[in-house]
């Protein structure tokens, strides 16, 4: 390979990096709820048939800026990630509650609660 070609590789490489440090900035507010919030339990994570009833949610409520697979998409981050995994339930619940103006992601408290859970139900199944 040629010295263009090395250089083009790691311009490549080098971008692409950004781009995932970019979309992982994105999930910033998981880390911004409150202490309260963030320790609530997820009521719904033992019950049968609770992250299948999240996945429709998702997939009608979210899956258009994060993916169908929570792969990521031009206006959401990957949910499908370490960081949603790691991530305390009551934290994900109150993104979905408040949403994020500053990283454009919109409040779901139109959802009842149940469904919200639900969505954190199908989201921590995913890994």
């Amino acid at each position: 390979m040629n010295k263009l070609g090395k250089l083009s590789l790691c311009l490549c490489l080098a971008v692409g990096q950004g781009t995932a440090q970019a979309r992982d900035r994105r999930l910033e507010p998981l880390s911004q709820a409150p202490g309260k919030a963030a320790q609530r339990g997820n009521p719904y994570a033992s019950q049968p048939g609770a992250a299948g009833a999240g996945q429709k949610l998702y997939e009608r409520e979210c899956s258009g800026c994060h993916g169908t697979a929570g792969q990521g998409g031009r206006r959401g981050p990957a949910v499908a990630s370490p960081t949603v995994a790691q991530s305390p339930p009551g934290a994900i619940f109150w993104v979905l509650r408040n949403g994020s103006l500053r990283a454009g992601m919109p409040s779901f408290s139109h959802l009842p609660e149940a469904q919200r859970w639900q969505i954190v139900t199908y989201l921590k199944s995913l890994q």
